[in-house]
């Protein structure tokens, strides 16, 4: 089993930014995928961003070049820095973690971006 604690959300206003983080525990393998779905009220959850272990990225167009995912590998941690926010990016941000063909998710953290 893999537990994942998130932190970071907020309210911010439009053109700010917020840092996301995640943290791993419990039966971690080297090699694996986090990331950062969203769901916004109303709409299905959606894919943001996800990075491998070995450090590959990828990103939903509606965010490329706004936010950025890294990772700390010893410290199993994921970071969602988002610049640029837009009211449209406000949600509930879930915290993913699959490895051997299991997906994690976390308890999620509300980000609002008010206009």
């Amino acid at each position: 089993q893999v537990q994942l604690v998130e932190s970071g959300g907020g309210l911010v206003q439009a053109g700010g930014s917020l840092r996301l983080s995640c943290v791993a525990s419990g039966s971690i393998f080297s090699i694996n995928t986090m990331g950062w779905y969203r769901q916004a009220p109303g709409k299905q959850r959606e894919l943001v961003t996800t990075i491998t272990s070995s450090g590959s990225a990828n990103y939903a167009d509606s965010v490329k070049g706004r936010f950025t995912i890294s990772r700390d590998n010893a410290k199993n941690t994921v970071y969602l820095q988002m610049n640029s926010l837009k009211p449209e990016d406000t949600a509930v941000y879930y915290c993913t973690y699959r490895q051997l063909g299991h997906d994690y998710w976390g308890q999620g953290t509300q980000v609002t971006v008010s206009s």
